[in-house]
């Protein structure tokens, strides 16, 4: 099985079908393609050992290509509450920011304090933060506050959890269940745009890409069963319906899956039987369930140890 590597192309409209062409022939894949006017936007994933080709259809093309590590990474961006007292809120900029190396990400408010009687329960919340590949918390600007009262909420979060906070003192190691901590991300009553809320932000960046390529690294010791990418192209080829989803992102990918955003009842049998040309179908090669967002589809890939192979 091929290794991948996220990428963002940018260049001018004209003959970047030339670009897409090579893709194909190369065993890429395409996720996203934004065209405006005057320039084209292409996502992509492209087999490591022909990133070299695809530079040079770039350079020719008048294109750049740049690394988009968080490509095919959809994170949850929690807060434990997202009140009009506290707005504007860090979150949002923290999620905004995570989009940039090409991640997709949710918002998800606990709603405490005040919100309580509101909130939704905890088992719930857990199991839509473990939906994710890595969850990113935002809290405030009080030491004590994150280090004793906040890790509560960990509890029963299977993903990697990175911490965002006000304080620049504090050492990850100081934040029992964190993997990663990241200071001058407080609760301000201010957009981040100062340099060192945007520096706070590009070293953000910069941990949860090398979160997620230690994921990718783990998944490549045990492959899963099928490549998410492939899995997205061939929902997009057998399931027509997907075109006409008009929320963002119809299928986000994930590091093992992809969430497809389909309403589950009506169309989990027709994901569930999807078929490859190896000739097996979607459901022996991942679990699908019912997704704690909105009723959407959950696919869940397996392993290649899970399985007995992989396609």
């Amino acid at each position: 099985m091929a290794v991948l590597r996220p990428y963002l192309y940018t260049g001018g409209v004209h003959k970047h079908g030339l670009l897409i062409e090579l893709m194909e022939d190369l065993g890429g894949y395409i996720i996203q393609k934004v065209v405006t006017g005057t320039e084209v936007n292409l996502i992509m994933l492209v087999p490591e050992k022909d990133i070299h080709i695809v530079k040079q259809l770039s350079d020719e093309l008048l294109g750049v290509l740049i690394e988009a590590p968080l490509t095919g990474v959809e994170i949850a961006v929690v807060s434990p509450t997202l009140a009009s007292h506290h707005l504007p809120h860090s979150a949002c900029d923290v999620a905004e920011y995570l989009r940039h190396p090409g991640a997709n990400t949710n918002m998800i408010g606990l709603a405490r304090g005040m919100g309580r009687r509101v909130s939704l329960s905890m088992d719930y919340e857990r199991r839509l933060i473990n939906e994710h590949d890595i969850a990113v918390f935002t809290f405030g600007s009080f030491s004590d506050c994150i280090t004793k009262k906040k890790p509560k909420l960990f509890e029963g979060i299977e993903v990697p959890i990175v911490v965002t906070g006000g304080p620049v003192d504090l050492k990850t190691e100081e934040i029992p269940g964190a993997d990663l901590y990241i200071g001058n991300i407080g609760r301000v009553s201010h957009r981040l745009r100062r340099t060192e809320e945007i520096n706070a932000l590009d070293r953000l960046n910069e941990g949860v890409s090398k979160i997620a390529d230690n994921i990718r690294k783990q998944q490549a010791k045990d492959p899963l069963a099928v490549l998410p990418a492939r899995a997205m192209k061939e929902i997009e080829n057998q399931v027509p319906e997907i075109h006409r989803v008009l929320s963002p992102a119809p299928l986000t990918l994930q590091l093992d899956g992809i969430r497809v955003k389909l309403p589950y009842d009506e169309f989990h049998e027709k994901i569930e039987k999807l078929e490859f040309d190896e000739g097996v179908n979607l459901s022996e090669l991942a679990n699908i369930s019912q997704s704690k967002m909105k009723n959407y589809i959950l696919i869940k890939i397996k392993s290649k140890s899970d399985v007995g192979f992989a396609i």
